[in-house]
């Protein structure tokens, strides 16, 4: 201390007050950062769960939603696809590859080429 008991007083409230600045500034930092992130998790939520539509803003489907519609037309693709492998193997006779059997071996003595 300096001795002068008013010169004493004032730095020792300039202290107080600059401690309590700089907290404030602190709790202001962290009250912000906090913010930011709780509104990142929101819009993680909004997104896992979906957003209804609301005037001017179309639906946003859920996470759920959206792996239900993949799982539907993923197994409308494996219909489509088991019925192309069925034409490409050879089988009782009715698929396109059995044709184009059926017609190689029919035209192969047309080629008077030899291999």
């Amino acid at each position: 201390m300096t001795g002068i008991p008013t010169l004493d007083t004032v730095v020792l409230w300039a202290g107080i007050i600059a401690a309590i600045g700089g907290a404030l500034t602190g709790l202001y930092r962290w009250g912000r950062t906090t913010r930011r992130g709780l509104k990142r998790v929101g819009q993680v939520l909004d997104d896992w769960t979906g957003v209804p539509a609301r005037p001017g803003v179309l639906e946003r489907p859920g996470v759920m939603e959206r792996l239900r519609g993949i799982d539907d037309r993923l197994g409308a693709l494996d219909a489509r696809v088991g019925a192309i492998e069925h034409e490409l193997h050879p089988n009782s006779g009715s698929s396109l590859r059995d044709a184009v059997d059926r017609v190689d071996a029919r035209t192969a003595h047309l080629d008077k080429t030899p291999p």
